[in-house]
């Protein structure tokens, strides 16, 4: 390669500058499997695309084929008899997933997938009335969050054209309670959003929603296990998160579920329920009546799947080990040393970082849009031509995510020099 990040230092310099803080500051990379790279001259990737699909630590493959044995030996037996017993299997997962939330174990329950459980507590949270209706996301909120919201207006009969508000950001969501808040039923936004890497005021913005009258909801699939939350202080009424992006627990894992103290054992919440909704103790005497516990088990419906739940307790795990107080500091170094890297590339080619510069109003995600041409091209490049993984979302956005439990500076370096050789300067 030819291409140099500065006038003065080499590229050779720079590369050995990345090596160095590695050196000083190599995270977690040894307990992941890293893919192999599609081109370049590096045999791994530069994975930079944990905002997507978090790798696959190295423990789960063994925990979960311990947890399968179980199965070929016991048979029912293992229900109860199995070194992690599989009826009380989601409490492995409450306590740990609380701490990383900052939430009660109370408050928390992994379970289903994300817009599932999105729709299990908007049965139970939006509960339109009067001039009271309308739902606040995002304008670009993940569309399965968008289908969500419109669906629930409809399931109201109520048009989702009129009642879904969508806003810019959190300063006007912020305005617009202030002005029309009590048109607002349901604010219910991502806390980290997924397009462009900005970390919503959570407390604030919660604190606005409650003062107006509403109920506040968040979608953390992009701030669970990215950055430090305090859900039991901040007071939301709920939120919910997905486990296969930063908590690395595999496609399509299972989520988490936060429902406030205040709401747990209220008689008067809606709420769908099946078998394990009712209490443990109780479960097997086979009532037709449910007795729902004053916890957050409460909004289960089905027996989880067991060995879904692996993944996610081998995650959790880590996060506890590690702690999301060393994380975040290293996220901040890490994305810093990426900005540092993109602001020598990006002023000179048709690209610029869309994300806000402030560390504290971001996660560990960089997003780029690209003044021409196809994001999904881009990022096919980087990854066939430098072995660099990104995410693309079109038309324009490319997403680079430095994860601080795998990524290194290194990958940071490689993604800079990739993305110098695949767009050219402007003359």
């Amino acid at each position: 390669m030819t291409h140099s990040l500065r006038t003065g230092p080499s590229i050779q310099e720079t590369q050995e500058e990345a090596l160095r803080r590695d050196a000083e500051d190599p995270g977690n990379r040894d307990l992941f499997l890293v893919p192999p790279a599609e081109g370049g001259d590096h045999p791994e990737s530069a994975y930079l695309a944990g905002n997507s699909l978090g790798l696959q630590p190295r423990a789960t493959r063994t925990e979960l084929l311990a947890d399968l044995e179980a199965w070929a030996r016991l048979g029912v037996e293992g229900h109860m008899e199995a070194e992690r017993p599989w009826l009380p299997y989601h409490e492995l997962l409450t306590e740990p997933a609380a701490r990383l939330v900052g939430a009660l174990p109370e408050e928390t329950v992994v379970m289903n997938s994300l817009t599932v459980n999105l729709h299990l507590l908007m049965v139970s949270f939006y509960r339109p009335k009067g001039r009271r209706t309308k739902i606040v996301i995002e304008d670009t909120a993940f569309p399965s969050d968008s289908y969500a919201v419109r669906s629930q207006a409809r399931f109201h009969g109520l048009d989702p054209e009129t009642t879904v508000v969508r806003l810019r950001d959190g300063r006007q969501v912020l305005d617009f309670l202030a002005r029309e808040g009590e048109t607002v039923a349901l604010v219910m936004l991502g806390g980290v959003n997924y397009l462009t890497g900005e970390l919503m005021d959570i407390p604030a913005i919660t604190a606005a929603g409650h003062a107006a009258g509403a109920v506040v909801g968040w979608d953390l699939a992009h701030a669970a296990g990215n950055v430090p939350l305090s859900l039991h202080e901040w007071g939301p009424d709920f939120a919910a998160w997905c486990s296969y992006k930063y908590l690395n627990s595999g496609p399509g894992a299972l989520g988490g579920v936060f429902v406030h103290q205040r709401h747990l054992g209220d008689p008067t919440l809606p709420r769908f329920e099946g078998w394990w909704s009712t209490e443990q103790e109780t479960r097997f005497q086979m009532a037709p009546v449910s007795r729902p516990p004053a916890t957050a088990d409460a909004w289960q419906i089905s027996n989880p799947p067991i060995y879904a739940m692996g993944p996610v307790r081998t995650s959790l795990e880590l996060f506890d080990q590690i702690g999301m107080a060393e994380l975040r500091a290293r996220s901040v170094r890490l994305t810093g040393y990426l900005e540092s890297l993109l602001d020598v590339v990006v002023p000179s080619r048709p690209l610029s970082v869309v994300t806000p510069r402030d560390p504290e109003r971001r996660g560990c995600q960089l997003s780029l849009r690209i003044g021409s041409g196809s994001a999904a091209e881009l990022a096919w490049r980087l990854r066939r031509e430098h072995g660099v993984v990104t995410d693309a979302r079109e038309p324009d956005i490319v997403r680079m995510a430095p994860t601080p439990l795998y990524s290194t500076y290194h990958d940071c370096w490689r993604a800079a020099v990739a993305l110098a050789d695949c767009v050219q300067e402007e003359s």
